[in-house]
């Protein structure tokens, strides 16, 4: 494990294999934006029943609700290099093999519905193998700067690259944009492969363990922590909101707010851009505030932007307040993420951070029903002020998570104290 110290920051040496994870990544976000953008469009030639389109993405979601926990415990249990290569690979294989069907005229929503299932399924073991793999890569101190790079070069690739190049692609031909992400997730399983990593250390499973008692031991480590349950109690409160937000953004621009498609791609630009100052600025601010502070700081900012995209009635302002979401929503990623790493007993990983995920995805669906359901009833406007409220539970339950009394795994979040050795 490698790291580059810069003064009190340390940012992670490319060298060491961190390069190429970052590079597998980076390349899977810009596959998995092609794969994105190009199946709603691709479901929409094939029927126009919006149940059935809405289905395709709802798989996309249900997987992690089902198998999340599970996900993390494999991952615990496994060669998180080898799962992931592997995971890659077979991904890059169906992504191949559903091209070819596209292209001669053999798919059907049927099996759109199944690939979103089957991929999404496999992504449950290769987003924790993942985040409990990348500790083996760099040094403790360098973890958030590795988030905030991974995390925005992410960002730019799927976020700024992938979904402009979609329309270019499906000019060329339907399947070659699951083509182009059959690609990249063969590339990226290749790089994941070329790791050399020391095997992690894992506390001996008991004769009889199973994968049932394995996952509820990692859902009590987590709920012994309270920074822990709190950052958990947190995410899945602000994602419940985030539900309700991205569900009817688009009614507030161009209903509300009555700037069409164009404002609305502004504003989702807007959001994108935020998200990478975000990832340039995190370094430094987790420097000065600590991650812990990081994150309440994120919070509260974010709760005075949702205010003003609800009560302001301009184009402008909801733009400029997107941004500054958007900011500081990546130095909340990078920061939970980091802290749930740095805490965590090594040999649980996998399955805490297993449990961040299931309950952010559990909570999206919830917060996009009732985000319709208030616009419906009360106004366009009203659920940016909604997840307000839910941003405003979740920093309250951050609060707790600063007192100096909390057992960590090692005293680097810039609040919390290790309590003294029995």
């Amino acid at each position: 494990m490698t790291s580059v110290g810069t003064g009190e920051r340390h940012a992670p040496a490319w060298r060491g294999g961190f390069g190429r994870l970052w590079s597998a990544a980076v390349l899977s976000s810009f596959g998995d934006a092609l794969r994105t953008a190009a199946l709603p469009l691709l479901a929409a030639s094939l029927t126009d029943r919006p149940l059935l389109i809405a289905s395709v993405t709802a798989c996309g979601y249900l997987p992690w609700i089902v198998f999340g926990l599970l996900g993390g415990a494999v991952a615990d249990r496994v060669d998180q290099r080898r799962a992931m290569w592997t995971v890659d690979a077979v991904r890059g294989l169906l992504m191949g093999s559903f091209a070819v069907a596209v292209a001669s005229g053999h798919a059907s929503i049927a099996l759109l519905i199944a690939l979103a299932f089957t991929l999404t399924t496999l992504q449950t073991l290769f987003d924790n193998a993942s985040t409990a793999l990348l500790p083996a890569l760099v040094d403790r101190r360098s973890l958030g700067s590795a988030n905030a790079r991974l995390m925005t070069g992410q960002r730019i690739a799927g976020g700024l690259l992938g979904a402009p190049v979609v329309p270019v692609l499906i000019a060329v031909g339907a399947a070659v944009p699951f083509a182009a992400d059959a690609i990249t997730f063969l590339v990226a399983a290749a790089l994941v492969a070329s790791l050399r990593t020391h095997a992690s250390e894992r506390a001996r499973r008991q004769a009889g363990s199973t994968l049932r008692r394995e996952i509820a031991e990692g859902l009590r480590t987590l709920g012994r922590d309270r920074a822990l349950r709190g950052l958990c109690a947190a995410t899945a409160l602000c994602n419940v909101g985030m539900g309700a937000l991205i569900a009817t953004l688009v009614v507030l621009v161009t209903g509300w707010l009555d700037a069409g498609t164009t404002g609305y791609a502004a504003a989702a630009t807007a959001y994108t851009v935020g998200g990478l100052t975000g990832g340039v600025l995190n370094r430094w601010i987790t420097a000065a505030l600590g991650a812990l502070r990081t994150v309440l700081l994120a919070g509260t900012v974010q709760t005075a932007a949702l205010v003003v995209m609800g009560t302001v009635r301009s184009l402008a302002a909801t733009v400029a307040a997107l941004a500054v979401f958007g900011c500081m929503g990546m130095l909340w990623n990078v920061n939970t993420t980091t802290l749930m790493q740095q805490r965590a007993p090594a040999d649980m990983l996998g399955r805490v951070g297993s449990a961040f995920r299931t309950l952010a995805v559990a909570g999206a669906p919830l917060g996009a029903l009732l985000g319709g359901a208030v616009a419906t009833a009360w106004g366009r406007n009203t659920p940016a002020l909604l997840t307000a409220f839910f941003f405003v539970l979740s920093v309250t339950a951050l609060i707790p998570a600063g007192k100096p009394d909390v057992p960590v795994v090692a005293p680097d979040d810039g609040v919390t104290t290790a309590r003294a050795a029995r």
